[in-house]
């Protein structure tokens, strides 16, 4: 799939750059001025809340559809997720101790994996705000991340599928927002990497998931299709280019793929959802070597048919922050969990036409009509690899 602005028109009812959006549909209102360049649409995709007022507004102004439409899933018998009543608490603010713990990343992916994963407690109203250790870790975030603008780290509710405890977790920390955009120093931490060390030895998971929305690579992506990857892949060559790991791989074993083809079953119900232009239901892909995983940048390069980011063949789906989990399971050593990135296609490949901005504003609107339809997919993905 190539998507171009008569791919936007046809599935979403306007062309964004004949006819832009009202400001209202905006959550970061830089992302609407005529000034507006890629990394204020960057911001956009990671603060636009389909459940706010920016989100009704483009709803009526688009032929966009909200999670109201969310068809529950037909679990197998014995596991289906049973989120708890009262989220359990770590001991002095800490998270609590679980088999799992699932990131996500955007407000959207929020809303999407709470409806799979903890249904009835929903992310942005319901669960409950993690703030250890935020005044130590938050002096060295930059003014005006979503951290910051939060108060907060992350937020999170608990949850069983079968057997397995769960964290699920959404984060208000980010590679991308956090750091402020310079070369760190000799051993200097991000402070995405701290978040997640923190995070990981309070939990004492046997198996972490990095999980949400990415841009395809490859004109075969379809919007919906999941990426399952023990592989994640730094593609550093702005702010982080100087690190040793700038351009590091990292890997884990391939996770369990027991229940990987009921999970493509179990897309249907919310499969309608997806752009009309799909020519076929969302497939699921396990990364087996580093050309086929997830992709790390550190500037929002998103795919485009002239390969302008020079994305073409470094991995499957690009996204801004899921190497950093390889990272800091490398430095943990033999005391790492498992893990594995779960990415799910939010906008495909860009067409080569126009201007840049013009492109970015095109994935940045695709990713707002299907980012959490999108994320439905690997939120069920993220469950069958917990449920094996």
């Amino acid at each position: 799939m190539i998507a171009n602005r008569a791919w936007v028109k046809r599935n979403l009812g306007f062309d964004p750059i004949a006819v832009p959006a009202p400001e209202a549909t905006f959550a970061f209102k830089r992302a609407a001025k005529s000034s507006a360049g890629p990394e204020d649409f960057q911001r956009e995709m990671i603060d636009f809340d389909s459940e706010g007022t920016e989100g009704r507004e483009f709803f009526a102004f688009s032929t966009a559809t909200g999670l109201s439409r969310f068809a529950d899933i037909a679990w197998p018998k014995n596991l289906a997720p049973q989120p708890d009543p009262t989220a359990r608490k770590g001991r002095s603010g800490a998270l609590p101790k679980a088999d799992v713990l699932v990131v996500t990343w955007t407000v959207d992916e929020g809303h999407a994996l709470s409806r799979v994963l903890t249904p009835g407690k929903d992310s942005r109203n319901d669960y409950l705000s993690y703030k250890h250790n935020f005044t130590r870790i938050s002096k060295k975030m930059r003014k005006g991340c979503p951290a910051l603008n939060a108060g907060r780290l992350g937020a999170y509710w608990t949850t069983t599928i079968g057997k397995k405890t769960v964290v699920v977790f959404k984060s208000d920390s980010h590679m991308s927002q956090d750091t402020v955009k310079r070369q760190p120093a000799n051993g200097e931490t991000l402070p995405n990497e701290d978040v997640w060390k923190q995070i990981i030895t309070e939990v004492k998971p046997k198996l972490v998931i990095t999980t949400g929305t990415a841009g395809g690579i490859g004109n075969r992506c379809e919007v919906g299709d999941v990426v399952v990857s023990p592989i994640v892949r730094f593609d550093c060559q702005k702010w982080l280019k100087k690190p040793p790991y700038a351009m590091t791989n990292f890997q884990d074993v391939p996770p369990p793929r027991k229940y990987l083809a009921l999970a493509k079953t179990l897309f249907k119900e919310n499969a309608g959802q997806l752009p009309k232009a799909n020519i076929r239901p969302p497939k699921i892909t396990v990364s087996r070597k580093p050309s086929a995983a997830v992709l790390t940048t550190d500037f929002f390069g998103f795919d485009t048919s002239d390969n302008r980011y020079g994305l073409k063949n470094l991995g499957a789906v690009s996204e801004m922050g899921d190497a950093v989990l390889g990272l800091v399971a490398s430095r943990m050593g033999a005391s790492a969990p498992p893990w594995a990135a779960v990415r799910n296609v939010s906008d495909p490949q860009i067409k080569a036409e126009g201007t840049l901005k013009q492109q970015a504003q095109l994935a940045a609107t695709i990713y707002k009509a299907y980012g959490r339809w999108s994320s439905v997919c690997s939120a069920i993905v993220c469950w069958a690899l917990i449920a094996a």
